[in-house]
């Protein structure tokens, strides 16, 4: 039996776009001319419960210069939004790619497969293919195209980045997701709260990983064993997570009882997956949790009864990032190939939840 295993992860991202939490309140007031006080003290509040402290983002003064109807309340923006968003997130996919290749040690002209996450941006043919140009992959590389996955779509491709190197001796397949807030930023309204959430929560990027079966000894040095794989939607909760692709960008709600449903569905959810494992008890396993939000971390962390370090490598995420939807489940696990170094567990679950509501998770076995 081949072990399908997480060869290299790596992200690469842009420093002069980074933001500090403490000073996005009066740039995104003063960036979309909101004079509305109520509102600028909610995001104030809003921006201290997230527990964010830095973000990295697309959006800067040059862009709104020469868009200056993005900020315009009910503008048809769709067009300049994937103007910016489509070559903007394949370039952060580049630049996480080429991060990660280097690691890895090999030649560009190695990888067999490539499978493509991102919720930024719309066109035909896809990023994938512009990805695969510029990184001068071979025009027979197999591609796949993983579109409006939200928050787990970064789970879902590793699962489905595992299932082709399971199917594929020799194969090696580079993953990426590369996430921008382009096509949801808007000023704010009354009437749409949680663009406030968004614009306190969530932020850019990319990530890349290489995922192999049977790794070339001295010449790869695999850290994670992808070994079981689950994903399960909860029935009747398709509208607690609703995103719907308008004339002025992406409207997002998120239902009050997300963390809820969350809390009701996950232990039979890591149970199931634990099964392979051999392994019972939740504080026995590392966590490489998608950190949606500070309450699904905490809500989790109560539910099964987790000791407050299991969740570090989350937190930590989340702080230094923000929510980057896709990107973010790998953000954690890079943190967590340090963390192990010095905890030892030798079992984890790496856990996304998104639109469905969809619960995608990962056994892991660390190397």
């Amino acid at each position: 039996m081949r072990r399908i295993c997480l060869l290299i992860s790596s992200r690469k991202i842009d420093n002069r776009k980074r933001s500090h939490q403490e000073c996005l309140v009066e740039g995104y007031i003063r960036d979309t001319k909101c004079e509305d006080l109520a509102i600028k003290e909610k995001l104030e509040r809003l921006c201290k419960t997230t527990t964010v402290k830095t973000r990295y983002t697309v959006m800067s003064k040059e862009i709104l210069e020469k868009y200056p109807e993005l900020v315009t309340e009910c503008s048809p923006t769709i067009k300049q939004r994937l103007e910016i968003a489509n070559p903007a997130v394949v370039q952060m996919a580049l630049e996480a790619s080429l991060a990660c290749v280097k690691e890895w040690g090999r030649s560009v002209e190695d990888i067999t497969h490539i499978v493509y996450v991102s919720s930024s941006e719309i066109r035909l043919p896809g990023g994938d293919l512009y990805l695969a140009s510029q990184l001068g992959l071979r025009n027979d590389v197999g591609r796949v195209m993983l579109y409006f996955l939200g928050c787990y779509g970064g789970v879902t491709g590793l699962r489905v980045a595992k299932d082709i190197a399971e199917n594929n001796p020799g194969s090696r397949v580079l993953l990426t997701t590369s996430e921008t807030t382009i096509i949801g930023f808007r000023p704010p309204s009354k009437a749409r709260p949680y663009d406030l959430v968004g614009a306190a929560l969530f932020g850019d990027g990319a990530a890349a990983a290489i995922v192999g079966a049977n790794p070339l000894p001295g010449k790869e040095s695999p850290f994670m064993e992808l070994n079981y794989a689950v994903q399960q939607f909860l029935p009747g909760t398709q509208n607690v997570i609703d995103g719907r692709l308008t004339e002025g960008g992406i409207n997002f709600k998120l239902g009050r009882d997300l963390p809820q449903k969350i809390e009701e569905n996950i232990e039979g959810f890591c149970r199931k997956l634990m099964s392979k494992s051999g392994v019972s008890e939740f504080n026995d396993l590392f966590w490489a949790v998608h950190p949606g939000g500070p309450a699904i971390l905490n809500r989790l962390e109560s539910t099964l009864k987790l000791s407050s370090e299991k969740l570090e490598c989350s937190r930590r995420a989340l702080m230094d990032y923000g929510n980057v939807s896709s990107n973010t489940v790998i953000y954690v696990i890079e943190y967590m190939r340090e963390q192990l170094k010095k905890s030892g567990e030798e079992w984890g679950l790496a856990l996304a939840f998104g639109p469905g509501i969809t619960f995608e998770g990962i056994l892991l076995r660390s190397l």
